[in-house]
């Protein structure tokens, strides 16, 4: 197969490239793309040097599937440029995900809703990827009612940019910031843009996109979203209530028996998901799984992936893997 990693050079595109290595996938040709400022540069994959070519180049090659990480703005432009000559494109950008007639897809949960003739595919927030994972097998058996969320999210969410703050700032020097405030040894109530109703557009992609997969709009959710000074993974504090009774030992079965997610819940043992532990894995890491000792049909539980690798660049992969698999 023809396949393009668009945005190859930026921070996800170059994890998609090692995935896609990881993982064998089956690539005849590969082309790597990205912006004209980005054009010649060389990109080794499978240890053979590749040459990055630009975006109007990149669909006259007519490729199969074309992964993207290029930002909404590219995404918008661009993508229906792909489909136009039968490219299926598979975005990771927020550009397509709240549009009706797009699916946003975490394989494992949803996969079954693609068909052939989808042609631009979103792929879903990090944070929200990693969350739905562990929601989506107690909502089918205990029915979701609420949801309350506290992220605790990784600066790579944000980008290079933010990596080199935190270096800067660790070391004491000028910083060309990425966040309007020092971000070494703070954290910050503020994951993207604030929108008119006070929330952040992250804490509202939580919402809506979590309605748009588990395809259920009638679940309360409200999110508080918060940037730490971590490198690479995101946690999340997430207290569900269900309709239906349950018991603890019932969820951390069904939890067990989930492909893609792992638990570690043995507290008295130190044993619980850290984000220093889930980098570079491709796994949900679930632990800290208790009942709400001040509501009767509520759990609380701790939630973290590698925002990087599921909640970005694995998800894209894993959803070309599923079309091939299923719609080739």
């Amino acid at each position: 197969m023809k396949i393009a990693v668009v945005g190859a050079t930026g921070m996800v595109g170059e994890v998609m490239l090692n995935v896609l290595e990881e993982r064998n996938f089956p690539i005849g040709e590969l082309l790597v793309v990205a912006s004209e400022r980005s054009v010649g540069k060389t990109l080794l994959f499978k240890n053979k040097p590749y040459t990055v070519i630009g975006l109007e180049t990149a669909v006259a090659e007519k490729p199969d599937i074309a992964l993207f990480s290029a930002g909404g703005a590219t995404s918008m432009e661009w993508a229906p440029k792909f489909a136009a000559v039968g490219t299926t494109v598979i975005d990771n950008s927020s550009a397509w995900r709240m549009d009706a007639t797009k699916k946003l897809i975490v394989p494992e949960i949803n996969g079954q809703e693609l068909t052939k003739a989808d042609k631009i595919i979103a792929n879903p927030n990090c944070s929200t990827i990693q969350m739905v994972m562990a929601l989506a097998p107690l909502h089918r058996e205990f029915q979701i009612k609420r949801l309350i969320i506290a992220t605790y999210q990784s600066i790579t969410g944000t980008g290079v940019k933010a990596v080199q703050q935190l270096e800067q700032e660790s070391q004491g020097l000028e910083v060309d910031p990425a966040y309007p405030h020092p971000i070494h040894k703070n954290a910050l109530p503020h994951c993207d843009v604030f929108l008119e109703n006070d929330y952040t557009k992250e804490e509202m992609k939580l919402v809506n996109e979590t309605h748009k997969i588990l395809n259920d709009d009638s679940m309360g959710i409200t999110a508080t979203a918060v940037r730490i000074p971590v490198v690479g993974g995101h946690s999340e504090a997430v207290n569900i209530e269900f309709e239906k009774d349950f018991s603890i030992a019932r969820i951390r079965e069904l939890l067990q028996n989930t492909s893609g997610v792992e638990v570690q819940d043995d507290p008295s043992n130190n044993h619980y998901p850290m984000p220093i532990a889930a980098a570079g894995k491709d796994a949900v890491f679930v632990g800290r799984i208790r009942r709400d000792t001040s509501h009767p049909n509520a759990v609380n539980m701790w939630i973290v992936a590698d925002n990087l690798r599921k909640g970005a660049a694995t998800n894209t992969v894993q959803i070309a893997e599923y079309l091939i698999l299923n719609h080739n």
